[in-house]
C-alpha cells in the first residue's frame, strides 16, 4: 500500500504512471456505478455510467436472432491499432439475445460498430470501463495479438448471457479459448438484479483476467476499473472468478509473493495501489463510493443526477447510462434503461424497454463525428436519416454554450432537465401496467405501446434541447459574443475537454 512520504509524492506518481501509458489508454475511457438492492429506494439494482469516446454515439435496439451452424464473428483489431493485432474469427452462438446499446464509430484499428455495453432481455446489463494495466504488461503484449476485443466481449456477453455470473462465465471462456486483444487494459462492470460483478482483462498476451461479485450492499465506482484483494482460493469462491494462471503469473514474474496468501490485483497488475484512491480523475472512485453510501436509500434520480455531474460528464461523455435492474417483472420486455444521447451534464435521460421495436431516426445513426465521414460522401440509403435533426448534436452544441457560462447557465438547464425526467419518471408506473395488460392479449400490441411512449418522450427531449439552445444561445451571443479562436489554433486538439466543472480539471487528480 501507499503511504507516508510516499503519499505526498502521488500526484506526480499518477502523471508519471499515466505519461507512461499509451495515448490509447488514457484518451478513452468510462465511469461505472454499481448500487445492490439492498441499498436501493425500490430494492432493486441500478448500473449507471457514461462513455467517453469522441466519435458519433447511436442507439440501437438489436433483434434476438438464430444464426447457422458453423457461422462465425469477426473479431479483435488490426494492425492500425495502437497495440497492434490481427482480426480473427470466433464461433457465433446458435441464439442470441435481443438487446440496447449505444454503439460508436471510431476508435484506432477497432472495427465499427463498437460497443461499451447495454441492457439485454435478461436484465443483464453491462458497462465497459477502462482499467490499464502495470506497463511490463503492456511492454510484453504481441504484436500479433488476437482474441477478442472489450467491444467484442461485451456484445457476445450481452447476446449469450441470462445471467450476470453467467457473462463474466462467458467473458471469461472466451479470454481463456481464444485470447484477448486489448489497448492497455479494460474492465466490464455487469449486473443483473440479483447482483453486480467487475470483470477486469489485462494486457501481455497471458490470458490474464478476474472477476470480483458484487452484492446487494455493496456499492461500486469505477474509474478506472479494480479489484484490490483476491483469496488465494479464488477458483473455488463464489465471489471470485479468474483466469489460472493469475498467481502463478504474478509470482514467475517477481510481483507477487506468496507467502502473502492473497493478492491485491490494483497494486500487482494495476497501477501500484492508486486505482481506486486516490484514483486517476479529479473525483476518485473512493469518494464517490462514499457519496453513494451517504444517498442510501439511492434512486434511479440519484443515479442520474451522480452520471449528470460535472465533475464526471463533460465533452469526453458521449453518452449517459442508468439501466433500473428490477425483480419479478409483469413481462421481461419492461426491461430499462435510461439513454442520454451525449454527456447528460446538459443532455436529458430518456426510458427505452427493450421491447421498444424501433429508434427515432434523430436518434439514430448520422456521419456528425463518424469515422471516415469527412473525406467521404453520403450513402444514398441514409439520406433521410441523415436529413433528420441529430440528437446528439443538438445536445452536444447545448452543452458547448452552457459550459462556457456555466454559473449563469448550468443550474437553469439542469434543472430543466430534471423536471422533465421527474414527469416521465411518475408517467412509468401506469405506462408499464398498460404495456403489461397488451402484452398479456399479444406480444405486438404491448411492443406498440412502450414504443409510442419512448418516442414521444424521445420527441420531447429534443423539443425541450430546441428551446433551451434557442434561448441560451441568443442569450450568450448578446452577453459575451462569439470570439474568433486564435489563427494558428487547430479545431481538433489542444486544452483541456470543454467542461462545467467550475476552478478545477475532471481529467486531473485532486491534489
Amino acid at each position: 500500500m501507499i503511504t507516508g512520504k510516499l503519499r505526498q509524492g502521488l500526484p506526480a506518481l499518477i502523471t508519471a504512471l499515466v505519461a507512461s501509458l499509451p495515448l490509447s489508454q488514457v484518451a478513452h475511457a468510462s465511469y461505472g456505478i454499481y448500487v445492490g438492492s439492498g441499498l436501493t429506494e425500490d430494492g432493486s439494482v441500478l448500473l449507471g455510467g457514461t462513455g467517453e469516446e469522441p466519435s458519433s454515439h447511436w442507439l440501437e435496439i438489436v433483434p434476438r436472432a438464430n444464426h447457422p451452424a458453423g457461422a462465425m464473428i469477426t473479431v479483435g483489431a488490426t494492425p492500425e491499432a495502437r497495440l497492434p493485432a490481427r482480426l480473427s474469427e470466433v464461433p457465433q452462438a446458435r441464439e442470441t439475445f435481443r438487446y440496447i446499446t449505444m454503439n460508436y464509430s471510431s476508435y484506432a484499428g477497432f472495427p465499427a460498430p463498437i460497443t461499451n455495453g447495454g441492457l439485454n432481455e435478461h436484465q443483464v446489463a453491462i458497462r465497459d470501463i477502462w482499467s490499464p494495466s502495470r506497463p511490463e504488461l503492456i511492454e510484453m503484449t504481441p504484436a500479433d495479438q488476437t482474441g477478442p476485443n472489450y467491444s467484442d466481449l461485451a456484445r457476445m456477453a450481452l447476446e449469450r448471457a441470462s445471467t450476470a455470473r453467467e457473462a463474466v462465465e462467458i467473458i471469461g471462456a472466451l479470454i481463456d479459448e481464444y485470447g484477448y486483444t486489448t489497448y492497455g487494459g479494460n474492465s466490464h462492470l455487469i449486473a443483473d438484479p440479483q447482483e453486480g460483478w467487475v470483470v477486469l482483462q489485462f494486457a501481455g498476451g497471458q490470458g490474464l483476467w478476474v472477476a470480483e461479485r458484487l452484492g446487494p450492499d455493496d456499492v461500486r465506482a469505477s474509474y478506472p476499473g479494480y479489484i484490490e484483494e483476491v483469496p488465494a482460493d479464488y477458483q473455488s469462491n463464489p465471489d471470485f472468478m479468474g483466469s489460472d494462471n493469475l498467481f502463478s503469473f504474478a509470482r514467475q514474474q517477481g510481483w507477487h509473493d506468496p507467502a502473502s496468501g492473497s493478492l491485491n490485483v490494483d497494486e500487482v497488475y494495476g497501477l501500484g495501489g492508486i486505482m481506486r484512491t486516490p484514483g486517476t480523475k479529479y473525483v476518485s472512485p473512493a469518494e464517490l463510493e462514499a457519496e453513494l453510501r451517504d444517498m442510501v436509500p439511492v434512486s434511479v434520480e440519484d443515479v442520474m443526477k451522480m452520471v449528470r455531474d460535472p465533475r464526471i460528464a463533460d465533452d469526453h461523455a458521449g453518452y449517459g447510462q442508468v439501466a433500473h435492474l428490477r425483480q419479478e417483472l409483469a413481462n421481461p420486455s419492461l426491461a430499462l434503461v435510461w439513454v442520454a444521447p451525449t454527456g447528460s451534464v446538459t443532455a436529458p435521460f430518456v426510458p427505452w424497454w427493450v421491447g421498444v421495436d424501433s429508434v427515432p431516426p434523430e436518434y439514430g445513426l448520422h456521419r456528425y463525428l463518424t469515422d471516415n465521414a469527412a473525406p467521404t460522401f453520403i450513402n444514398p440509403d441514409f439520406q433521410l436519416q441523415e436529413a433528420t435533426e441529430f440528437a446528439g448534436r443538438l445536445f452536444k452544441r447545448l452543452m458547448y454554450y452552457t459550459c462556457a457560462f456555466p454559473e449563469e447557465q448550468l443550474e437553469r438547464v439542469q434543472s430543466t432537465l430534471t423536471a422533465f425526467e421527474a414527469t416521465m419518471l411518475e408517467e412509468l408506473p401506469r405506462i408499464e401496467r398498460i404495456a403489461a395488460l397488451a402484452y398479456a392479449d399479444s406480444s405486438e400490441l404491448g411492443s406498440d405501446v412502450l414504443t409510442r411512449f419512448s418516442h414521444a418522450r424521445a420527441g420531447d427531449a429534443l423539443e425541450l434541447g430546441r428551446g433551451l439552445l434557442a434561448g441560451i444561445e441568443a442569450e450568450v451571443k448578446t452577453r459575451h459574443g462569439i470570439p474568433q479562436p486564435p489563427s494558428d489554433a487547430d479545431i481538433n486538439a489542444g486544452g483541456k475537454a470543454v467542461t462545467c466543472l467550475v476552478g478545477a480539471d475532471p481529467d486531473q487528480p485532486r491534489d
